[in-house]
């Protein structure tokens, strides 16, 4: 068929046009009002200088989904809700928000935005981020109900019609979301009269949470840019990110679009373990590695990082080691998931999987502070070593021995736990915030405490109620469980701060707060709330606030109960002979409260020891060595209160448990007590089920607990069809908690005994390692036949040795295997973990049959 030369010259136009536009998308849209924008290396940098733009911060979730309906339940404004969290944010120094908006509950089945209460909160939160100069990334699409942790409830809105996968493939689903997504950014937010794009303080957005793409790559290609269009075509011209980890195969699918930024997640303990995780897991943070460099339209692209948190542990030393880590790998924007609302965190209700909260977790809340501080200065691209090498980075450093994380610049000095470092530079110092004691700050309550200077002898100082974890956080959630109990208690305090000497006023300003006092010696009493400190009577004060915290601003939890409670963990054994403590923590008591120890032996041995209070909170008795025979001890805590009223734990059972007539309840803690030269259990199939296995054999035909030759006795079986590829099969145990009560005896333990066999009909070789608290692993061979049978392992014979990075992260690219940077010579004392693995060497013709491993229990022995 022939052309005219017009039809030829209009074909030849267009075609232009589409290259330009398409040139142009490519190259990162910016307006001269937008704060920041994406250079052609792919850095974010500020428009008004070009300087690198960095933001640490959280997501946060109470408009939405159960975060609103937990609110709603309790009766609470959640405009109020909203203003305390928000302060408490700004308190922490946080400069980041982002949440994936629950689209299903503001739009209708096609995409129409539904201007309603959800909506409006969101709105109304964005505007008070502002207030606090908190910079906000916008996610409009989440694809799912919700409902959790409760189920889903029945909404108009398109993520209920279509699923993760659907929503990014289906004609009428993509449809619905250019739709909404064309009204959610005209939508004109009432408390600011600015829409999204107007806003200076909504620096950039992300398309969509966690999509799952499937089919043509093509396909995917054509998903982001007919949403990126969507946005653009509202007038958008901030930065556009999109997910590359979530469906990484489609990886140079999502690069290739019209996007100017990469978004990640990092999970790297896992997610709903259903206990709290011990041991060292600074392992798992130790670097974040991005598989997608050798793809080319990645080079130019910007790196944030929309969710992460090491799920399940309460160590408040994670966060600055992963803010490390993000910065190696170029990451210029970092939220946490999900900081956990005032109202609820007392039982950590909304995502059980983590937990972070500046009243309810004041350690994790100021190393969160830390890392933001990291976050911000440390350089991109920089790596500081392997584990433990880099533990200290630049004015930080994490130590799981001391579970310290710290920041000690010459103007900032702060710490999560108790600290020796002196600041470095003492007369500069202008901000303070920590937990604990340091030798800046002497404290003897739990909450977390802030100092600023506001002029030359002349500081403000924040002090939180104390915080006291009576239940394990991240068990099974419900708001009937409290897990973290709140006290206002009156604490002593010395403060040692340039300029103010050691005779200084102290003056309440949160309103309602009249105490006065002064410091002698730098020392004086303190209860919650907000301080003048001052080395004159009556200062001048310059300033109304410090960043973006006013200098009568107050927000603190009451508690919800004054019961006593007492939270204790018993030992699993103790050795004969010797004095063991008994520990606890116990909350609801005044100091004239008497608190006993009532213990026996089963061998007409009682004891009713007094219980010392060795600090807020904290109690403590020593069983005498007559007591500690072998066999076993059990043993209660009873409490008497001031008012004369008696309380038994565990059970919390109320009356005198020494009345004739006492039936409440005759629960008890218990302890076995070790022979000389017995054996230490380090794991039993039948008791010890808290194991991380590899790879995730659920099924009944994968993982089982059988029975054996002894009665009462399980074993841990595992199968596997075949072993693909480099994969192991193996378990991890942690049993650090097991051996405290034996701790003078550890050394004298030479041998490693595992009670194992496998189901094959040839042999199989197995690796057993032990793993210390510096994660530093030391592992020997074993041989294992279809007998199950006693299998020595001398300790003599442990050489050093990598192991595996257990619960798997998510996402699942990280690295597996772990060596540290440095290695001491074995000390069993050191050993916390347990690993088993076969299928290393195993010849890759011999990986495709079926294995199994059983084990039945491992322990140390000495040599008779």
């Amino acid at each position: 068929m022939r052309f005219s030369a017009k039809l030829a010259l209009a074909i030849l136009l267009l075609c232009s046009l589409f290259v330009t536009q398409t040139s142009l998308a490519q190259k990162s849209p910016s307006s001269k009002d937008d704060p920041v924008y994406v250079d052609q290396q792919g850095v974010l940098r500020w428009k008004k200088n070009n300087k690198e733009a960095n933001f640490f911060g959280v997501n946060y979730t109470v408009p939405f989904a159960y975060g609103y309906r937990s609110h709603q339940a309790l009766g609470l404004d959640l405009e109020k809700a909203i203003d305390q969290d928000v302060y408490h944010l700004a308190r922490m120094g946080i400069d980041a928000f982002r949440v994936h908006v629950w689209d299903t509950e503001i739009s209708d089945s096609v995409g129409n935005l539904l201007e309603n209460e959800h909506l409006r909160l969101f709105d109304y939160l964005l505007a008070k981020l502002k207030e606090r100069n908190i910079k906000i990334l916008v996610t409009p699409i989440a694809f799912w109900g919700p409902g959790y942790p409760e189920p889903d409830e029945p909404t108009a809105g398109f993520s209920s019609i279509y699923n993760k996968q659907q929503a990014v493939t289906n004609e009428k689903a993509i449809q619905a979301q250019e739709r909404y997504l064309e009204q959610f950014f005209r939508h004109v937010n009432p408390y600011t009269g600015l829409t999204y794009q107007d806003d200076p303080d909504i620096i950039a957005a992300e398309i969509n949470n966690e999509p799952k793409h499937s089919g043509p790559k093509s396909r995917a290609t054509e998903y982001v840019n007919r949403t990126v269009a969507a946005v653009r075509g509202t007038g958008w011209t901030k930065p556009i990110f999109y997910n590359i980890s979530e469906s990484p195969t489609y990886a140079d699918a999502v690069a290739k679009a019209n996007i100017q930024g990469v978004s990640f997640q990092w999970y790297p303990t896992g997610l709903v373990a259903n206990h709290t995780l011990e041991g060292n897991y600074l392992p798992h943070v130790d670097e974040y590695r991005i598989p997608f460099d050798t793809i080319p339209a990645f080079a130019g692209k910007a790196r944030m990082v929309y969710e992460f948190d090491a799920g399940d542990i309460l160590q408040p030393i994670m966060y600055p080691a992963m803010a490390r880590s993000f910065r190696g790998a170029g990451f210029q924007w970092a939220t946490q998931f999900a900081y956990d609302p005032l109202a609820t965190a007392y039982a950590n209700t909304e995502y059980q999987t983590h937990y972070l909260n500046l009243a309810y977790t004041p350690a994790k809340a100021v190393s969160l502070m830390i890392a933001s501080e990291a976050f911000h200065q440390l350089p991109r691209g920089k790596n500081y070593g392997t584990y433990p090498l880099d533990t200290v980075f630049n004015v930080f450093r994490v130590s799981y021995d001391q579970q310290l994380s710290e920041m000690n610049a010459p103007q900032k000095f702060y710490y999560a736990n108790n600290t020796t470092s002196r600041p470095v530079s003492p007369s500069k110092l202008e901000h303070i915030a920590g937990v604990g004691s340091s030798p800046v700050v002497q404290y003897a309550g739990t909450g977390a405490y802030f100092i600023d200077k506001l002029d030359n002898g002349v500081w403000r100082l924040e002090v939180m109620p104390d915080a006291i974890h009576v239940r394990d956080p991240f068990g099974k959630a419900s708001p009937q469980r409290l897990v973290t109990r709140i006290a206002w208690e009156e604490h002593p305090m010395a403060v040692q701060l340039p300029g103010l000497g050691e005779s200084f006023t102290v003056k309440g300003l949160n309103q309602g707060n009249t105490y006065s006092t002064k410091a002698r010696g730098g020392r004086f009493q303190i209860q919650p709330g907000t301080y003048l400190l001052s080395k004159k009577e009556n200062p001048k004060i310059r300033k109304e606030q410090v960043g973006a915290v006013k200098l009568r601003e107050y927000v603190a939890p009451e508690p919800l109960t004054k019961e006593p409670y007492v939270s204790h963990e018993s030992r699993n054994e103790v050795t004969a002979g010797q004095p063991f403590t008994v520990n606890a923590k116990i909350v609801g008591i005044d100091t004239a409260a008497q608190v006993s120890l009532v213990a026996n032996n089963l061998s007409g041995v009682w004891k009713t020891v007094p219980m010392e209070r060795i600090a807020p909170f904290k109690y403590r008795a020593t069983a005498p060595a007559d007591l500690v025979t072998p066999g076993l001890i059990k043993y209660r805590i009873v409490v008497q209160t001031s008012q004369g009223e008696f309380f038994t734990f565990p059970g919390a059972h109320q009356g005198n448990p020494w009345a004739w007539d006492y039936v409440q309840g005759d629960d008890t803690w218990q302890t076995f007590v070790a022979p000389e030269n017995g054996a230490l259990e380090i794991f039993n199939a039948t008791t010890d089920q808290d194991i991380y296995v590899y790879p995730n054999l659920w099924r009944s035909d994968e993982r089982r607990l059988i029975t054996g030759e002894r009665p009462g006795q399980l074993i841990l079986r595992l199968a596997a069809k075949e072993l693909n590829g480099s994969d192991v099969m193996g378990w991890q145990y942690y049993f650090g908690d097991k051996v405290k009560g034996r701790a003078s005896e550890l050394q004298g333990f030479d041998k490693l005994v595992i009670r194992a066999r496998t189901t094959n009909a040839e042999s199989v070789q197995a690796k057993v390692t032990l793993i210390t608290d510096d994660a530093s692993g030391y592992a020997a061979n074993v041989t294992l036949d279809n007998t199950l049978r006693e299998i020595e392992v001398p300790l003599s014979s442990l050489k050093p040795s990598s192991f595996m990075l257990l619960p798997r992260p998510y996402p699942g690219f990280h690295p597996f295997w772990f060596k540290p940077g440095a290695v001491e010579p074995f000390e069993v004392g050191q050993a916390e973990k347990f690993e088993i693995t076969v299928g290393e060497g195993v010849p890759a013709t011999e990986k495709g049959k079926p294995y199994t491993l059983e084990v039945e229990s491992v322990w140390l022995e000495k040599s008779k």
